[in-house]
């Protein structure tokens, strides 16, 4: 072996305060190897910015535990399992015993054995200053999928990843917050998922993971109760992996949005944040037609139901990929935005660019080339299923294609006086075959570039793992929800997993939720309405005046209180648009979420890491609304100065308020009288019969 030895390195700091570019050098910092009984210490100095770490190998079999003022903070998985670990010829293997290793320039190289004959591992470890580089590689054995394993206790809680699909019906109707404290089995976790995704986790005790790859991976953490988190990218190239370690969860998420960036703008207006968009979808689904959607629009407006746009959803084509309307349930739709038009709503339209075998465009985008091709089969288009039928795919790596489609659209919104769009469905599909000189991961930043050209009208859209969705700023929707309680509870942890991955402008699913379920509950409806106030965003969809139970064919009526206090909802956020929209202009300096959980502003508050029904919209504001049955809660305050906004008194931190009294009227919401914004979030939030806040 050679010899320990220490090395000045050129380090990166870990950022404290907002971030607008990755963190400068600091030439002050140290990291040095040292040789012990069975292990190799890999040790960076404290800096002013960066706590320092340790990372013990362990040489007996190769395994990486990480820690920071000499309590462990992450490690990696051992014994059957193994930390480094791949598949070959359908069996997993992981390394054993490290053989040798060599210190130079910054990198720590080392061989280890494996598990499997003839088959070795090489990593290397390059530390800096808040973050270690761990790229690994496997020599022989011809191994198909690379994996890393950790043990999830030794990172405390785990957060991150996005939609998280679960055995208990995830992301749809659950989304365990903590990850750990539930189960993730995400076997297609990739740059085309439908789920909103990013390959980046963190934990409570400030540490956290990103892979680098653009091909699937399989996720997994506490699959089964086995206490384990797995990422397995399923490729023999090499892994790539950047663990951070840092003082407080926060600035774990900074250093992770300096690799792959902050919004540069904000794709929803003022408006858009301030009032609801209404979507047709949960409403109608597909039964939909001219004269309903105009009876849809006038009670929301009869109502006072205000909101910027009334957006017709699925089933106005004459078939999917057409861009015409069906004639037979839409005889005059210029007429028909006109109306829409003339209640003071923008008019929308969903699209998709995928494209049905029997649409008259299919044929036509099939002779000009303008579709995927096949994986397996390159002269031949690539179809597709999807939840309408057999598609194929515009290739908007195709210039022609890009300018077809795009032609199409701009003609249709033209002719009809259509104001935005809400494009669905994916921009592509593992099934399918690049264009020339392209890669799968590049159609997320070529659909991300034809969204943007388009006003998207507060329905966002789904693009994620690549640079330029950062950067877009696009509003982002949750999948399909269901409309039970579990389905509101899940949009609201959903929104902080999304929101703390890099995506902070983030809305709930449609209010009340859909899925081919049967309409919410009165109680539901309001308590989702009233949570979704104290979001960015409100994204709605079915009236609080009736709606139509599509699995019996009925109309639901509600009654006049539901009604009220929706529109009681609607009026909350759109006085609280102001401060949200200094979020949103704070947002784009720093890069930090609007929607955060309470612990990265109270990173010492250890309860605030398992509250799944609060959270902060801001720095002042502290919404912990009824998400269950009941007109009683518990809250949970920090340490601080809180002014409750509904009583108007002024509560000293940390507290946990048991009981509070939460009848459906009441939605419990705090403001922090010593942060900024909050006489703004005061003069929204106050009820007209509390007293003022004095502290």
């Amino acid at each position: 072996m050679f010899p320990a030895a220490a090395l000045a390195l050129t380090l990166m700091p870990s950022v404290a305060g907002p971030l607008a570019a990755p963190a400068q050098a600091d030439p002050a910092a140290r990291a040095r190897v040292t040789e012990g009984p069975g292990v190799l210490a890999v040790s960076v100095a404290a800096t002013r910015k960066a706590p320092g770490y340790t990372v013990d190998i362990a040489t007996d079999e190769l395994a990486l535990t990480t820690k920071r003022a000499g309590e462990v903070a992450l490690g990696t998985a051992r014994g059957d399992t193994g930390g480094l670990r791949f598949r070959s010829a359908g069996h997993w293997q992981h390394a054993t015993e490290v053989t040798d290793w060599r210190w130079q320039d910054g990198v720590l190289t080392l061989t280890a054995d494996t598990t499997l004959d003839g088959a070795t591992v090489t990593a290397r470890l390059t530390p800096t200053a808040d973050r270690y580089q761990l790229d690994w590689d496997v020599e022989g054995g011809s191994p198909d999928q690379l994996g890393l394993a950790y043990d999830l206790s030794s990172g405390g809680h785990w957060y991150g990843h996005g939609e998280a699909e679960t055995p208990q019906g995830g992301p749809g109707v659950n989304q365990p917050w903590p990850l750990d404290t539930g189960e993730v089995d995400h076997e297609t976790f990739g740059p085309a998922s439908y789920d909103m995704i990013d390959p980046f986790w963190y934990t409570s005790k400030s540490t956290g993971l990103h892979v680098d790859t653009g091909d699937v991976m399989d996720v997994a953490l506490n699959k089964g109760g086995d206490g384990l988190g797995t990422f397995t990218v399923e490729s023999p190239d090499t892994y790539k992996a950047t663990v951070f370690v840092e003082s407080t969860p926060l600035e774990v998420y900074r250093d992770y949005i300096g690799i792959v960036g902050k919004p540069s703008k904000s794709d929803a207006t003022y408006e858009q944040y301030a009032k609801p968009l209404w979507n047709s979808w949960a409403q109608f689904y597909t039964k939909i037609d001219q004269e309903k959607l105009l009876d849809y629009a006038t009670d929301l407006h009869d109502n006072g139901l205000d909101g910027h746009t009334i957006q017709l959803d699925d089933k106005w084509e004459s078939n999917y990929g057409n861009l015409t309307w069906d004639p037979t349930t839409f005889p005059d739709p210029k007429g028909m935005s006109d109306k829409i038009h003339d209640m003071g709503f923008d008019f929308g339209l969903w699209v998709t660019l995928w494209i049905n075998l029997d649409s008259a465009n299919y044929q036509y985008a099939a002779d000009h080339g303008y579709l995927l091709m096949d994986a397996k089969d390159t002269s031949k288009p690539c179809e597709v299923t999807w939840w309408n039928g057999r598609a194929g795919i515009i290739d908007l790596a195709n210039p022609d294609a890009k300018g077809w489609y795009e032609g199409n659209l701009k003609k249709l919104m033209d002719t009809y006086d259509v104001d935005g769009l809400k494009f669905d469905t994916r921009f592509f599909d593992e099934k399918c075959a690049p264009h020339e000189g392209h890669q799968a991961t590049d159609y997320q930043e070529l659909g991300t570039r034809l969204a943007d050209e388009f006003d998207l009208q507060g329905a966002g859209i789904r693009v994620h793992w690549n640079r330029t969705a950062h950067e877009a700023g696009f509003v982002t929707r949750q999948v399909d929800k269901g409309t039970g309680w579990d389905s509101l509870q899940a949009a609201t942890t959903q929104n902080l997993a999304i929101s703390t991955i890099g995506y902070p402008f983030v809305e709930s699913d449609m209010i009340g939720g859909s899925n081919s379920q049967p309409p919410p509950s009165k109680d539901v409806l309001v308590r989702w309405a009233q949570s979704a106030s104290l979001m960015p965003l409100m994204y709605a969809s079915t009236s609080p005046v009736d709606t139509n139970d599509t699995t019996t064919g009925q109309k639901v009526d509600y009654d006049q209180e539901t009604v009220d206090l929706y529109r009681q909802a609607i009026k909350t956020h759109e006085k609280l648009a102001p401060y949200i929209w200094d979020q949103v202009r704070s947002t784009l300096r720093t890069g930090d979420p609007i929607m955060r959980p309470l612990f990265f502003d109270y990173p010492k508050d250890k309860e605030s890491y398992t509250v799944t029904d609060e959270w902060m919209l801001g720095p002042a504001v502290l919404a912990a609304p009824k998400l269950s049955t009941g007109t009683t809660r518990t809250v949970h305050l920090p340490a601080g100065t809180w002014y409750d906004v509904n009583h108007g008194t002024v509560i000293h931190g940390p507290k946990n308020l048991k009981g509070y009294a939460a009848p459906l009227g009441v939605t419990p919401a705090f403001v922090n009288l010593k942060a900024k914004g909050a006489a703004k979030a005061i003069k929204a939030l106050k009820r007209d019969d509390a007293p003022a806040a004095s502290s």
